[in-house]
């Protein structure tokens, strides 16, 4: 099993487990783990920290508005914060990758993927 499989292993027990998505899409959520490249073997970059401001703000404007091309701010900021919520804000380990794929399920936005 290569290193990737194993991380994608690991996200996708966080979306059943977690976040209480039965039936994930384990394409999607491998080709957004593959698009973050190294970053994802490195601890303190694969995860998100929800309590940090500055780390929140990074994945609205660096995710959400240049990844997904979603430019209102209002819906960015509704949606980040029910992805957060819905993962749990008590949870610490956020893994950003699950995080990426909650808010490319939410805004519909698969096909960037595909």
């Amino acid at each position: 099993m290569s290193k990737l499989d194993e991380k994608v292993g690991q996200y996708l027990d966080d979306l059943r487990s977690k976040v209480g998505e039965s039936n994930p899409d384990v394409d999607l959520l491998r080709k957004i783990a593959e698009s973050l490249g190294p970053s994802i073997y490195n601890a303190d970059a694969e995860t998100v920290s929800s309590s940090s401001e500055s780390e929140v703000e990074t994945v609205k404007k660096n995710f959400v508005m240049k990844k997904l091309g979603v430019t209102d701010e209002g819906k960015v900021n509704e949606a980040v914060n029910q992805v957060l919520e819905k993962y749990g804000k008590s949870n610490r380990n956020k893994y950003r990758v699950v995080v990426y794929y909650l808010l490319t399920k939410h805004f519909g936005k698969e096909s960037l993927y595909k």
